[in-house]
This record gives structure tokens, C-alpha cells and sequence, in this order.
């Protein structure tokens, strides 16, 4: 039996960039940095120095850790970006990044974070439910930060526009140590296809 987290040698994170947020954010950031960088599990993200982004890179990186920052030229030219990494990887726009970012990593976890970070996990949520990747996906539901996320999926569920079993296309962890058992414990599975063969026996005019 191999052991817990095995398959699992480097983990893609999205996190906020905002230096203005609760200190607590930025202590979970510091706190999974050291865990990941414990763990042997390198960090690939979006190559940012300020917000979470900078707290959780700079933790892994004092902690032994391997961090490989990729991040746009236009972000980089701006000043936000971290050059003091493993590796740094600087693309030509935000769509190569994700794809490089997505290659990278074994599994995904999205710390709190804005619209980019939102964005983010909603495009590996949405490959993995069309079977491009079987990685795992977890959040860092700090606080119920990602309640309104679950809500929202699940009122698609009762809509009929989500298929109930996607609901398990991620996991909202409550803290690190949660994220990180889930994480140990993943077993890639399929799932059925997005489309169900029910139709609406009559269409409205």
C-alpha cells in the first residue's frame, strides 16, 4: 500500500493577492506553506509577492521547500511579481499561466482569494467534471469563506443544471490540517457524464 499522499509530489495553489485582509488569512497562507514544504510537496503558483500569494510562497521557501512562480510579463512589469523563487516561469498573458499552472501540479487548492482566484477553481472544477483530470480539488473554507460557493452549487443541483454526484468534485476544508487529510487520502475516481438523457417532455414556446 503506498503511502498517504504518494501521488502527490507538487500542488498548484490559488490564493488572493490583497495585502489589505484579516491576518488570519495570511497565517493559514504561512501554515500550509510549512505543512506543504514538510511534506516534500513543491508549490507551483501564481508568482505573486504580495497577498497570500507572497505569505504562502515565502513560507515554503523558509521552510526547505521548492516554489515555482509563474506569472504574466504585464504582472511581473508591474512589480507585484516574486523573483526571489526556485523557478520562475513568466508567460505572455493569464492563459498561458493557468495552462503551465495546471500542468504542474498534482492536485489544486485555492486559498480565500478575489475574482482570479474564484475563476481559477471554477475552471479545474469545471475540467475535471468533463474528465481532462482526475486531480484533487480542495478549498480552504476559512471561516465559511467558500459557503456562498456551496450554496450556489448546490441550488444548481436542485435546478437540474448540476448533476448531484459533482458536489464531490472538490472538498471545503475547514483548516489546513483537514485540507491537507483530505488531500493524503485522495483516490481519483471518474465520473458520470455531464449531460443527463432526461428531456423536458415539453419545451416552452
Amino acid at each position: 500500500m503506498s503511502e498517504p499522499g504518494a501521488l502527490i509530489s507538487a500542488v498548484t495553489v490559488f490564493c488572493g493577492s490583497s495585502d489589505v485582509v484579516d491576518a488570519r488569512y495570511f497565517v493559514a497562507a504561512a501554515e500550509l506553506g510549512e505543512k506543504m514544504a514538510k511534506r516534500g510537496w513543491r508549490l507551483v503558483y501564481g508568482g505573486g509577492r504580495v497577498g497570500l500569494m507572497g505569505a504562502l510562497s515565502r513560507s515554503v521557501l523558509e521552510h526547505g521547500g521548492h516554489v515555482t512562480g509563474v506569472i504574466p510579463r504585464a504582472l511581473l512589469d508591474l512589480g507585484v511579481g516574486e523573483t526571489k523563487v526556485s523557478e520562475l516561469v513568466v508567460t505572455d498573458g493569464l492563459r498561458d499561466r493557468k495552462a503551465i499552472m495546471d500542468e504542474r501540479g498534482d492536485a489544486f487548492v485555492a486559498l480565500p482569494g478575489g475574482i482570479g482566484t474564484l475563476e481559477e477553481v471554477l475552471e479545474a472544477l469545471t475540467l475535471k467534471q468533463l474528465g481532462y483530470h482526475r486531480k484533487a480539488i480542495a478549498v480552504l473554507d476559512l471561516d465559511g469563506f467558500f459557503d456562498p460557493l456551496w450554496t450556489q452549487f448546490q441550488q444548481g443541483v436542485d435546478a437540474g443544471f448540476i448533476k448531484p454526484e459533482f458536489l464531490d468534485l472538490w472538498y471545503p476544508a475547514r483548516d489546513v490540517d483537514a485540507l491537507l487529510r483530505y488531500l493524503d487520502a485522495y483516490v481519483p475516481h471518474a465520473y458520470g457524464p455531464k449531460w443527463t438523457d432526461r428531456r423536458p417532455d415539453r419545451i416552452p414556446d
